[in-house]
């Protein structure tokens, strides 16, 4: 039997026979009469001239005949693999930002509205609202205006749903929620806002009498609006100096609100943003909404501690009005020159004119006593009470502005604990709100205690209470 050769020649490799391996010829060729091809070493080239290395694949071993490495060798498939994972985490960032804008979207008032919050809404369009003013509705620039103005402040709606829920009589969980919600998305717009649109402002105004109404922190919301406002106008400068008439509403309100005779317990100090900037640009005759005072008395009552006098408020000629307007700001008159007895009292207690001086001798005082002024002062606020019985509908919300006239009165701490039936008359003329539960306890600890030279902005501060008077 045969066996095939591995070391004849060439010949008779490719033909598969017997090689009897003679030199320089093998004899089978010779027989055959074919060519004998020998036995030298062949380089075989084919396709490539190496398996591996370099030049894997190339026809020449020359550089530029060096093809492509072919894809699914180890390094290949670590480069792509590489390629792959970093397509692959660009995309799930791009999923990630798309997730967090869609759930962004879901959560704000513009698109998810629910049912429960709508009907909050209307309630405070049609009637919450008229607890912000002390005019009739039609005359409120706010209520035609919300709903553009809910599209223009995220943080606005859901902080109308909020002072909606905080008029109950009771602080409920659910309006300690929206609350929590309101403080975050409008500190979170405040932080965002340039210029203060007239939604955020008005967002921040509305979030302001919350807190005012119910003792809770408030004024750090008007100092954190005025510095944005201010930083965005040369110094020295008015804030706006062409307003819209919204506009110069809503900076009226944020200038009533920073009044210091018209708040207790302030954690911050007043601005003077009635003084600096209302007062020098806007008119000075008419009725400012939000009190239902008129501009001259309110340019008064914001001078009280700098250069308005008790002959300031007694002089005072006063504005044509209905008739219980007319009780109103005669209450709020002579509360002012109370007010400033009672400013004197805690701030200069060793005064340069004798004790003994009568009132109406000293400069710049009225002739009248404390005591008579605090008579005056009930008995406009109660012919107030009883015109608004017997004419419910002349004037409904003018009696949401009788609070600075009742504390000033009922401050008066000696006067009152001689005349106990005035104390029934401010019980009396108690609005019923949480606000005036407050406001009342503070009094009645006052007239326990029968000093009338006690500060009551130091008690509400020992009580984390930061109130409003309006």
């Amino acid at each position: 039997m045969s066996t095939r050769s591995y070391q004849g020649c060439w010949t008779c490799k490719r033909r598969r026979r017997r090689c009897d391996n003679a030199r320089p010829t093998c004899r089978n060729c010779a027989q055959r009469g074919v060519d004998c091809e020998g036995y030298e070493v062949r380089l075989r080239w084919g396709s490539g001239i190496a398996s591996r290395g370099r030049f894997t694949g190339a026809d020449k071993p020359l550089e530029e005949n060096v093809p492509p490495r072919p894809k699914g060798r180890r390094r290949d498939l670590s480069r792509e693999r590489k390629r792959l994972e970093t397509q692959a985490h660009t995309q799930r960032d791009v999923e990630f930002h798309e997730m967090i804008n869609h759930v962004e979207e879901d959560v704000s008032p513009k698109t998810e509205r629910s049912e429960h919050d709508e009907i909050l809404f209307n309630e405070f369009l049609t009637n919450g609202i008229n607890i912000l003013h002390s005019t009739t509705a039609p005359k409120s620039m706010l209520q035609p205006r919300l709903p553009e103005l809910c599209q223009e402040s995220s943080a606005l709606y859901n902080i109308c749903l909020t002072f909606q829920l905080s008029l109950s009589a009771t602080h409920t969980p659910q309006f300690f929620e929206y609350l929590d919600t309101s403080l975050r998305e409008f500190r979170s717009e405040l932080a965002r806002s340039t210029t203060l649109a007239d939604g955020t402002l008005t967002a921040g105004l509305l979030l302001c009498s919350i807190g005012l109404m119910h003792g809770l922190p408030w004024t750090m919301h008007i100092e954190g609006m005025h510095n944005i406002l201010q930083s965005r106008i040369p110094k020295g400068t008015p804030i706006t100096a062409t307003p819209t008439p919204f506009r110069a509403h809503l900076l009226e309100v944020m200038g009533v609100m920073d009044i210091p005779c018209l708040a207790i317990g302030r954690q911050t100090p007043s601005i003077g943003i009635w003084r600096r900037f209302c007062q020098p640009t806007g008119p000075r005759h008419g009725i400012e909404p939000v009190t239902g005072i008129p501009r001259s008395l309110l340019d008064l009552l914001a001078g009280i501690g700098l250069d308005t006098t008790e002959q300031s408020f007694w002089d005072w000629p006063g504005e044509a009005g209905n008739f219980l307007q007319c009780y109103l700001w005669e209450a709020y008159r002579l509360a002012g020159i109370l007010s400033i007895r009672q400013w004197e009292r805690l701030h200069k207690p060793f005064s340069d004119s004798p004790q003994n001086l009568s009132t109406w001798r000293q400069p710049n005082s009225c002739p009248a006593d404390s005591s008579t002024l605090v008579s005056r002062v009930l008995a406009s606020v109660d012919a107030l009470r009883m015109g608004c019985l017997e004419r419910p509908n002349e004037d409904p919300f003018i009696k949401n502005s009788i609070l600075f006239p009742l504390v000033v009165a009922g401050l008066e701490a000696d006067i009152m604990c001689k005349n106990p039936q005035w104390q029934q008359t401010i019980r009396r003329s108690s609005l019923g709100s949480r606000q005036d539960h407050i406001l009342l306890g503070i009094l009645e600890e006052v007239w326990h205690r029968g000093d009338s030279t006690l500060d009551i902005n130091a008690l509400a501060r020992g009580k984390d209470i930061e109130m409003g008077l309006l």
